[in-house]
């Protein structure tokens, strides 16, 4: 593989890696990628991957029919998969949970640092899972956002609608016991004002 081709791959798979808050020993570890095919253009900065692909960086996987990476000319790195769905998965940084999510297509634009899944879009985190057809996250601003097919240009005869389940917490039954009930006072100058 190219210098080029293989600091376009690092690029992608630490982009969608870091997109969730992923391991950060993840960063460290190789990028490995299988597929039936890859064409590394050096003149337009593209690398692309075809036929099950597989990308592993430690605890992150994606797969997808199709990988292509370019990179213009600041030196931004951009990334597409395609598939039928393209999934990731990715163990949370200090925590024992794990990022799962697809989407027909998803983008990784290095310039504005954000993630997005396009068409029949899913992320799940444990048992809480946000499904629409049009998944966008901002690294920079940490900000998830989430449209239905009716908000959606390319299907637009669609009529989903977001769909969220979010599981509630358990508490830690230790710090429950912990837990002192809640002390009611009066204010001063009220009893007085009854009388």
């Amino acid at each position: 593989m190219s210098p080029l081709a293989r600091a376009l791959v690092l690029a992608l798979a630490a982009a969608l890696a870091g997109a969730a808050h992923a391991e950060r020993a993840d960063r460290d570890k190789p990028v490995n990628i299988e597929a039936d095919r890859m064409l590394a253009d050096d003149a337009k900065q593209t690398v692309e991957f075809d036929g099950r692909v597989v990308m592993t960086q430690g605890t992150f996987t994606l797969r997808a029919d199709r990988i292509t990476v370019r990179q213009d000319k600041d030196g931004f790195q951009f990334g597409v998969a395609t598939g039928n769905p393209a999934t990731f998965r990715e163990k949370r940084d200090g925590a024992d949970e794990w990022i799962e999510g697809q989407a027909k297509r998803i983008e990784y634009d290095g310039r504005a640092q954000r993630v997005e899944l396009f068409d029949q879009a899913r992320v799940a985190r444990d048992k809480d899972e946000v499904r629409g057809n049009y998944i966008s996250y901002d690294q920079r601003g940490e900000v998830y956002r989430v449209q239905g097919a009716k908000d959606y240009r390319a299907q637009p005869a669609r009529d989903e609608r977001v769909r969220a389940v979010i599981q509630p917490k358990k508490k830690d039954e230790g710090a429950a016991r912990r837990e002192t009930p809640l002390e009611l006072k009066g204010t001063p100058g009220l009893e007085d004002a009854r009388q």
